[in-house]
Formats: structure tokens, C-alpha cells, sequence
């Protein structure tokens, strides 16, 4: 099971500028913890619509990838952001959300999803070219609230025109908190099978009494990639919503230890560490 962890996500939307040496510190505590496959970290994109990641540049040349096996993520929005982002050896995957709800395709990344599908096809080649991998986040993957035509065929007809270009990592988002487990198991369990060269992740948001529900629902439809931020802090800012928060940390290794896929000891070290980057996270916000 693949943790993924969000500080991108979790702090993206705070209005109060996060001095840059505060992040970094933040940061190397999460890649020196090793607990994380992956951290999405921060982002390539104008910095008017994202004060608070203006300085993802700046930061990734600071940050400590000797000592861990984890892995760095950026999120970018067109051409030029992955252009950047391919100029750093340290990134080792580019994000990006395609939203399969036109509104809100217009909102994230101000273009269609014709655009966006036109985007997607020269950013993947600016990322093979760096030798990089793109993850697609297929944004309102489960449900949008903006009255928009969706259905489940309409995420499985956008991430079968997406895999022809050569992308292997889709995560469905469930960006406004509207999935319930059968739509996730129902998502999940029409792809994996029909996919097994791809990889697929959830980005799910709940509320703290809903989280168990589905995780169980993605697991058990075969998903194995899970984004997480820490305390459940944060969502998209763009959404203009009342924001459901992100999948609490915390509970995916709750979830592993309930499962018994790791051992006492072993989930007894993750909570530790896990605690040190909550105390780390309350102090890097305030």
C-alpha cells in the first residue's frame, strides 16, 4: 500500500505566507521520516492563483533526498509549469488535475477540457523527455456539485483516451467529498482489472466519520496507492466550496494496522514518527 502524502494540499489554501525556511524544515521531517512513497510538495503555477507555493523553486534545492527513499511530486497546471519543473533533477513526477467537470476545469486550470486534453498531450512529452513520469489526478472523479452532466462511464471514457498517450499513474479525486463507497468500489473495480499495466490511486475527502468506509471500498476494489495529508488539513481552494477535508495520515496507517498489514511494532514506529510531524505541522501553520 502506497502512502502519498499531500503538504501541497494542506496548505496551499492558508492565507498567511508560510516563510520558505519554515517549509523546508517541514518538509526534510517528512522525507527523513521515510514513511511516504511519495510527498506532493508543492507546485509550478502562476503564483497569483498560489501565493502560497511561490517559492516551490526555491525550496526543492534545500530539501534532503540523500537520506530517503521517498520520492518528490509537483502539481502544474500547463506547458510552462512543467517545463520548470522538469529543470529539477530532484522531482520525480509531475501532477496533473484534469478535471472531467468542465466548470471545474475552468476554475483549476482556466481551460476546457478539450484544452486540457491538448495540455496533457505536450506536457507528457516535455515529461518523457526529462525522463519524468505524469500522474493524472482525474479531478470530480466521483461526483461534481455544479450541475454539470456526470456519470462513472464519463471518468472511465476520459482515463481510456488519457493511458493512449503513454500515461501509466491516474489518481481519482474525489475533490468536493461526494464519493460514497459504492461509487468508489464501482470506479475502481471497472479499471483495475480492465487496466493492469496502470496504476490507480484515490485522493479521497471525508469527514472523520466516513474515512473507514472508503478506504475499505478502494482497497478492497484493488486500489493500493492512497493520498494522505496530515490531521486531514486542507483542500482545493479553487473549488470556491464548502471544502471537505483531506484523508487523514493517520488513518491509512490505522487502516494497515486494523488489516494486519504490518506488524505491532512496525505500526507503533510509524505513530510515533507520525506524531512528531503532527507537533511539526501545527508549528510550520501557526
Amino acid at each position: 500500500m502506497k502512502l502519498i502524502e499531500c503538504p501541497r494540499d494542506a496548505i496551499q489554501g492558508i492565507k498567511h505566507f508560510i516563510p520558505t525556511e519554515k517549509k523546508i524544515k517541514y518538509l526534510n521531517l517528512l522525507l527523513e521520516s521515510n514513511l511516504f512513497d511519495t510527498i506532493d510538495f508543492g507546485s509550478f503555477v502562476s503564483p497569483k492563483a498560489m501565493p502560497q507555493m511561490a517559492d516551490t523553486a526555491k525550496i526543492v534545492r534545500k530539501l534532503d533526498l540523500i537520506h530517503t527513499n521517498t520520492k518528490l511530486l509537483a502539481i502544474i497546471a500547463n506547458e510552462r509549469g512543467a517545463t520548470e519543473a522538469c529543470e529539477f533533477d530532484e522531482i520525480s513526477y509531475l501532477g496533473y488535475p484534469f478535471s472531467i467537470s468542465e466548470t471545474f476545469q475552468l476554475r483549476n486550470t482556466n481551460s476546457t477540457i478539450a484544452d486540457s486534453m491538448e495540455r496533457v498531450k505536450a506536457i507528457q512529452e516535455i515529461t518523457e523527455k526529462a525522463d519524468k513520469q505524469l500522474v493524472i489526478y482525474i479531478s470530480m472523479g466521483f461526483g461534481n456539485p455544479y450541475g454539470d452532466v456526470w456519470n462513472a462511464e464519463i471518468a472511465l471514457y476520459w482515463v481510456e483516451e488519457l493511458q493512449k498517450l503513454g500515461i501509466k499513474i491516474f489518481s481519482l479525486s474525489d475533490t468536493v467529498g461526494v464519493a460514497d463507497p459504492d461509487s468508489i468500489k464501482y470506479i475502481f473495480d471497472n479499471l483495475i482489472p480492465k487496466y493492469p499495466n496502470l496504476e490507480f490511486g484515490s485522493h479521497l475527502h471525508t469527514t472523520p466519520e466516513t474515512w473507514k468506509e472508503k478506504i475499505d471500498a478502494a482497497y478492497n476494489a484493488g486500489c493500493r496507492r492512497f493520498d494522505g495529508a496530515i490531521l486531514g488539513y486542507g483542500g482545493c481552494p479553487m473549488a470556491a466550496d464548502d471544502l471537505v477535508g483531506n484523508m487523514d495520515t493517520e488513518n491509512l496507517i490505522n487502516f494497515n494496522h486494523d488489516n494486519n498489514f504490518h506488524t505491532k511494532n512496525q505500526i507503533e514506529k510509524k505513530l510515533k514518527q507520525l506524531s512528531i510531524l503532527k507537533t511539526a505541522f501545527h508549528e510550520l501553520i501557526s
